[in-house]
């Protein structure tokens, strides 16, 4: 018993400590002083649930979005008209000024009409339109020609009296230097996290200093703004470059200090998370807002910065499922206290990640069957633990968890752009598989297959993901502890059905007449 209670409280310690680690704030240096704001920020009015196709704009919506942007912020970015009408007269309120943008597709009378209603707003709002945007990533999407953008340019340059100019990513700029001629400025996109060789953020603000200086010295005597630079606060690493919200803060931090040393103008992407641009750029793409999208300050300008904000009811959670994992199933050795503590813990970080991941319900579903399967796997542990029998129910529990993990390494082999590295969540099946293996003849040669098949995948991933990437490297240490479980449970339960075999032939032998 004694030792029982004191793998319990060792077990309680550790979830403290490691939910600390996650979650504790942290200073980042830089901020923005007292009284000073952010040139400008991208926006867009979208709540919870609502995507380009289906949203509401209402004046009470811009005003509460506004007030908060306006302590922060002196402009903000619109990429379309579509639903905006009301964005200048409440922005002007507010003191905010805007770039206006127009949408460019391959649609033509969506185009028109794009085109119509921004000349509209820059000549009924003058005082508060700063400029006007014929189009955002039109070339990177391969939706227009340089020269049909050119004609598009040229034309509303010709209708309005603020400054016209084009975004896009800075090498498209570099690959089609003719639409200058339709720019009163050049508008270019420094995002190292995205870039083909992302850049860890350590080094981003030197990259963007690169991309900035490449286009001055390729356009001289047109001014620069930076159209959408910033750093994401949730999702997939990308071999050094690592999102979360410290990341993020010492990116804004950085750039906001170098961009006031430089002169530059510069606009932040974005004011807001938009969690639907998860369905076109996987997590990611729905964190990279100064607040969330429930419009709470992230604490990206200044102060301590914590990437896991609500780490201490998660880790309330996970010692109250501990003790009630330990009250349930009883278990006799500190291992079966460490599988429930483990499998809490890490059940209960898979479901933030759920959260924030999951885009659609059978992916919410899946994530709840991975959640579900390894918890199974900690019951396992706990009744071999206590019995030191395996029953069939351990060898399904511990396949379909093996099944399921190689259904990710073969997305992130195949299609890894948009995954994310489910390594919490494999820690318990793989601690199940090295300790009690697979003890069936249907689960021991599925098991074989899928086994060899994983280890042969791991190069592969990290080829793609380099050694940079540590989500990559801690992902393929729980995929290699899942395969050798696997492959090493097979042959253990051979060996021990061939012993059994030749005991019982011995037996049957020396009791023949």
């Amino acid at each position: 018993m004694p030792k029982l209670a004191l793998a319990f409280l060792a077990c309680v310690a550790g979830t403290v400590l490691v939910w600390f680690g996650l979650g504790r704030p942290q200073d980042v240096p830089g901020g923005l002083p007292s009284g000073e704001k952010l040139q400008c920020a991208s926006y867009t009015p979208f709540r919870e649930g609502e995507t380009p196709a289906a949203f509401q704009v209402t004046r009470e919506r811009l005003r509460e979005d506004f007030a908060l942007l306006s302590r922060q912020v002196g402009c903000i970015r619109i990429y379309s008209m579509k639903g905006m009408e009301l964005i200048p007269e409440v922005a002007g309120e507010f003191g905010l000024g805007l770039i206006a943008g127009a949408w460019i597709s391959r649609d033509d009378v969506d185009t028109e009409n794009e085109l119509r209603l921004v000349e509209g707003m820059a000549a009924r709002y003058p005082d508060v339109v700063r400029a006007v945007l014929v189009g955002n990533e039109v070339l990177l999407r391969r939706e227009r020609t340089a020269a049909q953008l050119l004609v598009y340019m040229q034309r509303v340059r010709e209708r309005v009296e603020q400054p016209v100019s084009y975004g896009d990513v800075w090498d498209f700029w570099m690959q089609n230097p003719s639409i200058v001629d339709g720019a009163d400025f050049v508008t270019i996109h420094l995002l190292p996290y995205w870039e083909n060789d992302p850049t860890p953020v350590a080094g981003a603000i030197e990259a963007v200093q690169h991309a900035h200086d490449e286009i001055a010295r390729t356009f001289p005597g047109k001014a620069i703004l930076i159209g959408e630079t910033g750093w994401p606060s949730e999702g997939r690493r990308r071999e050094g470059a690592q999102p979360g919200r410290v990341s993020e803060a010492l990116f804004v931090r950085g750039f906001v200090a170098r961009a006031k040393e430089k002169g530059w103008h510069y606009n932040l992407i974005e004011a807001f998370d938009q969690p639907w641009k998860r369905g076109q750029e996987g997590a990611v793409g729905g964190y990279w807002g100064l607040f969330d999208a429930s419009r709470k300050d992230k604490g990206v300008v200044s102060g301590p910065v914590s990437d896991l904000p609500e780490w201490k009811g998660l880790m309330g959670g996970a010692v109250l499922a501990l003790a009630a994992g330990c009250a349930l199933l009883r278990p006799r050795r500190a291992s079966g206290v460490f599988a429930i503590g483990l499998s809490a813990s890490t059940v209960l970080f898979h479901v933030h990640l759920m959260s924030l991941y999951s885009r659609s319900m059978p992916e919410a579903a899946w994530f709840g069957a991975q959640g579900l399967l390894s918890m199974g796997c900690a019951f396992a542990l706990v009744g071999r633990s206590r019995s030191r029998e395996q029953h069939a129910w351990h060898d399904t529990v511990l396949g379909w968890a093996l099944v399921m993990a190689f259904a990710e390494v073969i997305g992130l082999v195949f299609d890894a752009r948009y995954r994310h590295f489910p390594v919490a969540v494999f820690i318990v099946p793989a601690w199940g598989l090295l300790s009690m293996g697979l003890s069936t003849e249907l689960w021991r040669s599925r098991g074989r297959v899928i086994g060899w098949a994983m280890l042969a995948s791991v190069p592969l991933m990290l080829l793609q993901e380099t050694l940079q990437n540590v989500q990559a490297l801690a992902w393929s240490a729980v995929v290699a502890a899942l395969a050798i479980g696997a492959l090493r449970g097979g042959a253990q339960s051979s060996r021990m059905d061939a012993s059994l075999a030749s005991a019982t032939t011995a037996s049957a032998a020396a009791g023949a007449p």
